[in-house]
């Protein structure tokens, strides 16, 4: 099986330590490809850049020749998915989505601690579009930028863990969900200071991704997500590509 795992940002870092927290949750015979943005910003933390990301992913997506099973797009709150989900006859699965759906079978309620405060409308909206919103305690923020996440790691897991546990004590938060694909591999700091169960939503979403190549499972392509209609479309390269794929 292999599954593509698509950084919305175009900072190759970021993609390195993504792939390895996707490759820390994927079964044996599993390959993990990481996939970054030919274009796009740095970093994505508002919603121009979270529609430009949406473009980037989806023609990393399209670009890439090899066959593969799933996607994930590894962006806490961004846009693209659905159209991800037009253009693929594979499960397509959103960080986002996956960490919020594997938090409820964890607690009553949980909390999202992600990065900027201007984030947290975006993230509110994916949870509430998605049908999560109900069981969600609180959306946190940080206050740190996403590439200081990187750049200063002690001073990222200090304010992720002050935010958790103030969810917990205050929100009554009984998991946290961390909110962006750059806090990969910080669960057991942040775990070791709340005392509650920690979700970081690239690797529960390589795990749904497993799951659902193993059902047999994909999108639904009677409707909502049918493949785009043939038309021209004038100076993009994105098309709809051909949806033979063969298994890994």
């Amino acid at each position: 099986m292999r599954i593509l795992v698509v950084n919305v940002n175009t900072t190759e870092s970021m993609t390195e330590a993504i792939a390895a927290s996707a490759r820390s949750a994927a079964s044996e015979g599993t390959d993990i490809v990481g996939l970054t943005p030919r274009f796009g910003a740095d970093s994505c933390e508002g919603n121009f850049e979270s529609y430009l990301a949406a473009l980037g992913v989806m023609d990393a997506v399209t670009s890439y020749s090899e066959p593969y099973d799933a996607v994930v797009q590894a962006g806490y709150g961004e846009h693209g998915r659905e159209g991800l989900q037009e253009l693929l006859d594979v499960p397509v699965v959103d960080i986002t989505e996956a960490a919020a759906s594997t938090a409820m079978y964890l607690g009553h309620k949980y909390s999202v601690v992600t990065t900027l405060d201007r984030t947290v409308p975006l993230i509110e909206d994916r949870l509430k579009l998605a049908g999560l919103d109900g069981r969600c305690a609180s959306v946190r923020a940080s206050g740190l930028g996403v590439l200081e996440l990187e750049a200063e790691p002690e001073r990222a897991v200090a304010a992720i863990v002050a935010q958790a546990r103030a969810a917990v004590e205050q929100d009554k938060a009984e998991v946290i969900c961390l909110g962006c694909g750059g806090m990969a591999e910080l669960e057991e700091a942040v775990s070791a200071a709340t005392g509650v169960p920690i979700v970081d939503g690239v690797r529960a979403a390589v795990a749904i991704a497993e799951g659902l190549v193993r059902l047999g499972l994909s999108t639904s392509k009677v409707r909502t997500f049918a493949p785009p209609r043939e038309k021209r479309i004038t100076g993009w390269p994105i098309q709809a590509p051909d949806t033979t794929r063969q298994e890994i």
